[in-house]
């Protein structure tokens, strides 16, 4: 019997985070503590770029931004929001959505299987993923149990289950 096996990835549905900021844009339009503050939020490249007339504005502005996503289903933990920071006459938040598993995550996760997972359990990095693979898919399944119960600070995703 041949191994299965699993790939763990990091990724944001670019849809979902265009949709999320959409309906962002359109509530703080309609919010009457936003009229007239110069308060925004857009694309900027692959950046999310807050602007706002008070620091505290531009949390808020993070904050409907936050709830959007959550509620598209996109992880806070694919999120990377900055400090706020003066620009002129406004305050700037620049945020990017994380996608891929940087290399130090990939070695802790590695190291978790090795430590902590069944034994027979392997697993390999591929680029900006890993591929676990065992002849057991319970111990799989168990692998993804723990990986879920662990505290990483990247929003994890498993595909390619076979």
């Amino acid at each position: 019997m041949a191994d299965s096996s699993f790939d763990i990835v990091s990724k944001v549905d670019k849809q979902e985070a265009n949709n999320a900021l959409n309906q962002a844009q359109k509530e703080i339009e309609q919010r009457y503590d936003f009229k007239g503050t110069g308060a925004s939020i857009d694309w900027s490249g692959e950046k999310v770029l807050i602007k706002a007339n008070t620091e505290d504005r531009a949390l808020a502005i993070l904050d409907v931004f936050q709830t959007k996503l959550i509620k598209r289903g996109i992880s806070l933990k694919s999120l990377d929001a900055g400090e706020p920071y003066p620009s002129g006459k406004e305050y700037r938040i620049e945020s990017s959505l994380k996608d891929g598993i940087a290399q130090d995550n990939a070695k802790k996760i590695n190291k978790i299987i090795r430590d902590e997972g069944p034994k027979g359990v392997k697993s390999q990095v591929q680029g900006d993923e890993l591929r676990v693979q065992s002849k057991s898919r319970d111990d799989l399944q168990a692998v993804m149990a723990l990986l879920k119960g662990s505290d990483l600070d990247i929003d994890l995703q498993f595909v390619n289950f076979r």
